[in-house]
């Protein structure tokens, strides 16, 4: 795809001599000049379009099969290595899992006759040609998955990731995507309860925006998106379609950014507008008309609008669909029926009603002020027929459009330079040893972009709308309550360092595996799911493909091992600009259930008295370590080992201790390792800790540093001790004392190393955004 707009390519290069290409003027004119290549198409997928139809495509059909036939909407270069789903997913892992992989999003039961929906997406391109667009409409369109299931949302959270913090074009793009998610997701209600912010040279012009929406429902609630019912009509609701998002990140998602141009005006039209009020007045519709028991099925309208909602249904029902085109409300009558195909306008769902329920719905839909068109009906056919003004322009079997797209079984090959890097650890790079160095070396990288303070973003954002949140940034999970009677509710974490996963993809995505299950757990929740965005760079690069089978690989391997399944997810490729791609980025969503949210476990320090421990096993691993790249700039070596058995067995000790109380708080161990953690753990309530790190490893500089997996730090409840080290002897996991929280204590003191004082830890820790964007 050019960098001219596809709106411009659509009403010049598609058009016909008479302006409409009818199925009969396709059938007349075989030779008809047609720009598949322009919109996206590889000449054999254009060819095989021709074969199933048994002609030429109309202009509406090409244009529909070439947003279903995207990388972005059809995963034709990533799904044959799905088959790792199936084959890793067990009966018994089965046994919550309400619906899988294959529907809008994953849905669990956690109990009680609760279920909840989560679903992690990207919306990286839309973000960076125009970030505050980019951004809102990302939350609004995973809001709208986990509302097309039939749930409430109660929570996002955003996983972001930046190139250099100091960058002209960083400070371009953040401001306005951290306004975007915070301005849709405050709109509509919606605590933001947690997610990532990083920094790194490798996203420099290819910014990560996920997005990830997590809704509850009771069991019998669920609704799933098929067209079913001859003679049951099909509902277009809610904003009317525009012009804005003509082709958007179905096509935008699907290439990468050129070399010399990387975004910029002439992709703007292609990025979606939201409107995030109208989106809240659609949340409530929606349950109203859940309520009512009047949709037979829905789906809504994100990547692919109408070519997306329309063939999706009719292929997941059991017959045909009729639709008028020209029934559906415009914003912009100029629009063409191919661009009303196309666009991606925000705001919109499509329903089955059964005609007897027709007059409830749009009762319902009018209290709401919401807009509602009968616009077809579902028919004993089995083709997607649509027509505008009586006119047949599209005349498909919708399985080939929606589901039985091109599948390319893209070559592999391990990347030449990994052998090299690999053998290039961080072992010889200029360690500290004294106590001024060890303290200068925690202060530098508790100031670091990726380890400073993140409330410059985190307070743009509403984390305690609802009244459900239990915690929220900075503690390691986010925690809300579902059930109000019993305290039910559900902790999340997001987690993955792009770092680990270009020394080793599959060691990298088990590490973020294997952390964000910690995370959950360190909250004391049970980890139940999982949801995954896979970013990556062009699939056409054979490393890249196999950097990205092997994260596949790793996860659903890991999965196994720890017994949770995946629920669902998103692959986003083309994060590169020219031929240089992002760092392999699986962020890796686990969703954990607990029985009442007033047992959480905080991860800061609040009870003077409290002992401190140190659980796992702490090795000399800095290979990718935020200490190498921070204080050295180095990248190489191997990642820290993850023994995911042994997390699983740290996640039950967590868990169990968070429900018999005798935790005051507990955080995990990740980027800056120990020293990182005590500063963050003294920072959050401004109680002060005394430690000794010699039990921990005999270097004191890897004690503080090391990046070993498997670790957390808790502080006991005063007088709890006993009670605890009861559960650690029944583990099979390891923990030593290592000190005391103690309010006397002006910040952190580290016997025989250094002392920090508290005010020195908060400015160096807070300075770093603000310095950069302003207060």
């Amino acid at each position: 795809m050019t960098d001219s707009s596809i709106d411009s390519v659509i009403s010049t290069d598609i058009s016909t001599a008479t302006g409409l290409d009818t199925v009969a003027q396709a059938a007349a004119n075989p030779d008809t000049r047609q720009p598949w290549t322009e919109l996206g198409l590889e000449d054999d997928e254009y060819f095989n379009i021709r074969e199933i139809l048994g002609r030429r495509p109309t202009s509406a059909e090409l244009a529909m099969y070439s947003v279903m036939w995207s990388e972005h909407c059809s995963y034709k270069s990533s799904k044959i290595h799905f088959s790792l789903w199936g084959e890793n997913t067990t009966e018994e892992m089965r046994e919550s899992l309400l619906v899988g992989i294959g529907e809008n999003a994953g849905v669990v039961d956690i109990g009680d006759g609760w279920a909840v929906t989560f679903k992690i997406e990207s919306h990286n391109h839309p973000s960076y040609v125009e970030p505050y667009q980019g951004a809102a409409t990302g939350v609004g369109g995973i809001v709208r998955d986990i509302m097309s299931m039939g749930a409430r949302p109660i929570a996002v959270m955003d996983p972001l990731r930046f190139g250099n913090l100091h960058h002209p074009d960083t400070q371009r793009v953040l401001p306005g995507i951290v306004a975007g998610v915070g301005g849709y997701g405050n709109c509509l209600g919606l605590p933001n309860i947690g997610g990532e912010v990083v920094f790194d040279d490798c996203y420099q012009g290819n910014p990560l925006v996920n997005a990830l929406c997590v809704g509850a429902m009771r069991i019998e609630d669920i609704h799933l998106a098929s067209a079913r019912g001859a003679g049951n009509k099909v509902i277009l609701f809610g904003a009317k379609t525009g012009g804005d998002g003509i082709g958007g990140v179905s096509v935008l998602a699907s290439e990468a950014f050129s070399a010399t141009q990387e975004g910029g005006p002439t992709k703007r039209p292609a990025v979606q507008v939201g409107d995030p009020f109208a989106e809240k007045v659609l949340i409530e519709c929606c349950l109203d008309l859940y309520a009512a028991k009047v949709v037979a099925g829905i789906q809504d309208l994100g990547g692919a609008g109408l070519s997306c909602a329309t063939s999706e249904l009719a292929s997941n029902g059991d017959g045909g669909m009729q639709v008028a085109l020209d029934l559906v409300p415009l914003r912009d009558a100029s629009l063409r029926p191919e661009e009303i195909l196309m666009s991606e306008s925000q705001e919109r769902m499509m329903a089955i009603v059964e005609p007897h329920h027709l007059d409830a719905f749009l009762a319902i839909t009018d209290r709401w002020d919401v807009e509602a068109t009968v616009i077809g009906e579902v028919t004993d056919g089995d083709h997607l027929v649509i027509t505008w003004h009586d006119e047949v322009i599209v005349d498909v079997p919708p399985r080939s459009v929606a589901h039985d797209g091109p599948v390319y079984n893209r070559s592999l090959a391990r990347p030449a330079y990994l052998n090299t890097l690999q053998e290039n650890g961080a072992g010889a790079l200029a360690r500290p040893s004294t106590g001024a160095e060890l303290r200068a070396t925690l202060l530098t990288m508790l100031g670091s972009p990726n380890l400073c303070d993140k409330s410059w973003v985190t307070r743009q954002y509403d984390r305690y709308v609802l009244g459900n949140t239990a915690l929220a940034m900075p503690d390691d999970a986010g925690v809300v309550r579902v059930d109000e009677e019993t305290g039910r509710g559900v902790a999340i974490s997001t987690d993955c360092n792009g770092r680990f996963a270009k020394l080793d993809p599959y060691a990298g995505s088990q590490l973020a595996l294997a952390e964000a299950y910690r995370n959950v757990a360190t909250a004391g929740a049970t980890p139940l799911a999982v949801t995954d965005c896979l970013n990556f760079g062009s699939p056409e690069d054979s490393g890249v493909m196999w950097q990205f089978r092997e994260a596949v690989r790793g996860v659903a391997e890991g999965c196994r091992v720890m017994g949770i399944p995946v629920t669902g997810g998103n692959v986003s490729f083309y994060n590169q600009t020219g031929d240089v791609a992002i760092h392999p980025t699986p962020v890796i969503g686990v969703l954990g259930v607990m029985d009442d949210v007033a047992t959480r476990t905080r991860s800061g320090f609040g009870t003077d008295g409290s002992a401190v421990y140190l659980i796992g096993e702490t090795r000399d691993e800095l290979d990718g370590s935020e200490w190498a790249h921070v204080v050295h700039g180095h990248l190489g070596g191997h990642p820290p080992v993850v023994d995911l058995e042994h997390e699983m067995r740290l996640g039950q000790l967590l868990v169990r201790a968070s429900e018999t109380g005798v935790l005051d708080a507990a955080h995990d161990l990740s980027d800056g390792g120990l020293a990182q953690t005590l500063a963050e753990a003294v920072l959050r309530h401004g109680v002060g800790a005394r430690v000794s790190v010699e039990d921990a490893h005999d270097d004191a500089f890897v004690a503080l540093f090391s990046e070993s997996a498997g670790r957390v730090m808790v502080s006991v409840v005063p007088g709890s001790d006993d009670d605890f080290l009861a559960l650690v002897e029944g583990s099979g996991v390891g923990a030593v004392r290592i000190g005391v929280v103690d309010d006397s204590v002006d910040g952190l003191e580290v016997h025989g190393q250094f002392a920090i004082d508290l005010e020195t830890l908060r400015s160096t820790h807070t300075a770093t955004l603000p310095a950069v964007f302003g207060r």
